[in-house]
């Protein structure tokens, strides 16, 4: 099958990808892909460290966009259309895989006549996803909540979220001694996601002190705010400093930082919703709070089922010391939200989705043998 991928720029939708990609190849499923991105994304990164054919086009979002902008945003959407088009001539995909993002939509309208598997990496699917739900063949779901929001339609399959192979293979104790943290203290885990989150880096950096007298705080910061977190290691006292282990992001090592935590301070986009059961940790989540509301329902979600505590983005400067503090000496409650966690992991994802495309590209071999058969007749 030849398989063309087209994901998010942001993590959350590129990482579900490639654990779809890589299960497709272990299952001989997939037999060429081509990963098409948008340009200047940082998804074109990620993809050149996995080794896989990649190649951009233009694209922008439409949505929540003022009225400045959106002339030019539509103007790089039919860019996108055109280049989308070209690709798929040369490269006749058997099957299209979706993840969301701006970046999909001219590629699935070019692609229309191809079939596809679209995956919504969170509880409610954004316009961009709505959008592509229109073309996709069959759609594969988080968690059975996300299925009000496709009413009316037979093509839904709840399978979880897939998760990077390798992922969860660190022990505690491994990560912690890899990580340079000590085994006998609590470690704070603060993630913002795959582009970092300035009010919760800057809320962290404004009670470093507070925490490290309690905790050992391991702290991703993301690439803009890396300059700050750097400073603020380096104006540690010195016996607080061994406590602090910052990073712009991590990649191989993302997994022993999930490993090493007791609580996750983070975001609430669809690594948390993912990757987060998949360890057991306590969260407390923080929703963006300027842009569609879908972090939202993914921290709500959580809450639901007493995996996570909501910290509201303007709680942060007052609440934030306090609700970490409460949470990391509350044994009994962090237990009970330690295996409220747990359960809604789904190791097998990737598998199950690269299951929907094993079918999929079966279907497209089936009416390829149709075609041909009409033609010559």
């Amino acid at each position: 099958m030849r398989l063309l991928v087209c994901a998010g720029g942001s993590g959350g939708g590129v990482y579900p990808a490639l654990a779809i990609l890589r299960a497709a190849q272990e299952m001989d499923v997939v037999t060429e892909v081509l990963w098409i991105g948008g340009e200047g994304g940082m998804e074109s990164a990620l993809i050149e460290r996995e080794q896989i054919p990649f190649a951009a086009i233009p694209a922008a979002g439409v949505h929540g966009v003022g009225l400045r902008t959106l002339p030019g945003n539509l103007l790089r959407l039919w860019r996108g259309l055109l280049s989308s088009r070209r690709l798929i001539r040369k490269f006749r995909p058997d099957v299209l895989l979706f993840t969301g993002g701006y970046v999909a939509v001219p590629v699935a309208f070019a692609g229309r006549r191809v079939l596809s598997l679209l995956y919504v990496p969170d509880i409610e699917p954004g316009l961009a996803l709505k959008t592509l739900a229109r073309f996709a063949d069959r759609i594969c779901l988080i968690a059975e909540n996300s299925k009000r929001y496709f009413s009316g339609r037979s093509n839904l399959t709840v399978t979880g979220h897939p998760t990077r192979k390798g992922l969860a293979d660190w022990t505690r104790e491994g990560a912690r001694e890899t990580l340079g943290l000590d085994a006998s203290l609590r470690v704070l885990l603060v993630f913002g996601g795959s582009k970092g989150a300035r009010s919760i880096n800057r809320a962290v950096l404004a009670i470093l002190p507070q925490l490290l007298s309690e905790m050992q705080v391991l702290h991703i910061s993301g690439d803009l705010d890396w300059a700050e977190a750097q400073a603020a290691g380096e104006a540690l006292p010195a016996e607080l400093a061994p406590r602090y282990r910052a990073y712009p992001y991590l990649h191989e090592e993302m997994g022993a930082a999930y490993a090493a935590a007791d609580v996750i301070l983070s975001r609430s986009g669809a690594s948390a919703v993912g990757e987060f059961p998949l360890f057991g940790k306590p969260a407390i989540l923080v929703p963006y709070p300027y842009a569609w509301r879908y972090q939202k329902v993914n921290a709500d979600f959580l809450i639901e089922h007493g995996a996570a505590l909501l910290l509201p983005n303007e709680s942060l400067t007052d609440d934030l010391l306090e609700t970490v503090r409460s949470l990391m000496q509350d044994e009994p409650r962090k237990q009970s939200m330690s295996a409220a966690m747990l359960s809604l992991a789904h190791p097998q994802a990737a598998q199950k989705i690269a299951g929907v495309l094993a079918g999929l590209a079966a279907g497209a071999g089936q009416r390829t043998e149709r075609i041909a058969k009409r033609n010559r007749l």
